[in-house]
């Protein structure tokens, strides 16, 4: 029998696919992150299963557990705490193995927060790119904002409540005019979408927020790309007259939209 990696709801227990609940009634163990959240999702749809963990401290072991197990014939299910598994969740360990040992893996589709958040912000397109969780330190964030100076299409990331203060500072130290959407909470009770320019959202959430976070930040600007080379130059010329560099890139910076730390330190 296949594995069946099965998406979960971000939130809302209803958004939940019929696929994914019959597999979770009629599979012989679900693997999940948090026996009793994903205890309440079954209850909700009248659900009895026999439910074992499997998360980041334990998915050594399970997987070595679950493999033969899986080999002999055993019909298993996969599913995260919310959305799908191997996706900032546990399972990818479990699922390279599986195939590694030629056991077949199916995935059964639903919902993602990835997706939700891009579309909620009103800054989706035809491409974007997912980073995961954005980095802890300072120096890695500016690198991350550095690296998506140019990129002209929506990036999408997971943040903790507690570290969004001082990641949007450093957004909006980077990108003050980026657009950003700030999505807490999706398909929740209590949820909301912040949109905004990042010195604005920023603003928003000068305190650290509660529930669970999805920040995305819209691409760079046509202006950004196209007067690069202008703004370069203002820099060049109030650095003759006087000023320093650091201080004429956070002009020039906040005038054009281009990037601080490309106007500080162009590239060669």
């Amino acid at each position: 029998m296949p594995l069946a990696v099965c998406a979960t709801p971000i939130g809302n227990l209803e958004d939940v696919t019929l696929r994914v609940l019959r597999e979770l009634a009629e599979v012989e163990l679900v693997l999940c992150e948090d026996t009793r959240h994903t205890g309440k999702l079954l209850e909700r749809h009248g659900i009895r299963a026999r439910l074992l963990s499997y998360h980041e401290h334990n998915e050594a072991a399970r997987t070595a557990e679950v493999i033969p197990r899986l080999q002999a014939g055993e019909r298993i299910a996969l599913a995260s705490d919310a959305g799908l598994p191997a996706v900032s969740d546990p399972g990818a360990r479990l699922i390279a193995a599986a195939i590694a040992a030629g056991v077949p893996v199916t995935v059964l589709p639903g919902p993602s927060a990835v997706e939700t958040a891009l579309v909620a912000s009103g800054l989706a397109g035809e491409h974007y790119q997912f980073v995961g969780y954005l980095p802890r330190g300072g120096r890695a964030l500016r690198a991350l904002w550095e690296e998506l100076g140019a990129w002209p299409h929506p990036v999408v990331a997971f943040e903790s409540p507690r570290r969004l203060p001082a990641s949007l500072s450093s957004l909006a130290e980077a990108h003050p005019i980026r657009p950003v959407a700030v999505c807490r909470e999706l398909t929740k009770r209590f949820e909301e979408v912040v949109r905004g320019s990042a010195i604005e959202v920023a603003e928003h959430f000068s305190e650290p927020p509660k529930g669970e976070i999805t920040i995305v930040v819209g691409g760079a600007p046509a202006v950004e790309v196209a007067d690069a080379q202008a703004a370069l130059e203002a820099v060049a010329e109030l650095v003759a007259e006087g000023v320093g560099r650091r201080r004429a890139a956070e002009i020039v910076s906040r005038l054009t939209g281009v990037a601080r730390n490309r106007l500080y330190r162009p590239s060669p």
